[in-house]
This record gives structure tokens, sequence and C-alpha cells, in this order.
């Protein structure tokens, strides 16, 4: 895929994701007022999850017999 390609994605993808794209793609350090966006943004699409019932929450004890179990 050649830079200009990519480049018109990019700029089809929502705002939101675009924003995303140019922080990954920065090559400083986001800053602790954008980590916590990012973060306060990724709970709330969790949370929307969630309520929407498109994904199922695991107990963390669950999660931890599958890790265990993967690791031995």
């Amino acid at each position: 895929m050649n830079l200009q390609k990519i480049e018109d994605e990019a700029l089809h993808l929502p705002k939101e994701e675009r924003v995303q794209l140019v922080q990954r793609l920065s090559l400083e350090s986001p800053s602790e007022v954008e980590l916590r966006s990012d973060w306060l943004l990724e709970a709330q699409r969790r949370a929307e999850e969630l309520d929407s019932g498109s994904v199922q929450a695991v107990s963390g004890e669950d999660v931890m017999k599958k890790a265990r179990a993967l690791i031995i």
C-alpha cells in the first residue's frame, strides 16, 4: 500500500479515529491530558458495548484462571 492510498483512507475515518491515528503516529509522547482523554473514550466505548449487549463481561477470576492455564 502506498502513502497516497493510506492518506486517502485515513481522511475517510471518523474524526475520533483520525485523532487517535495522529497521536499514535506522532513522534512525541502524548500528554497526560491526552492519555486521560484516550482512556475516557475507551472506557465509554467499552461501557456502550456492555450496555448494548454486544459483549459480555468476564469476571477477573475467570480471566486469571484462563491466563494461568495458558502459561502452565
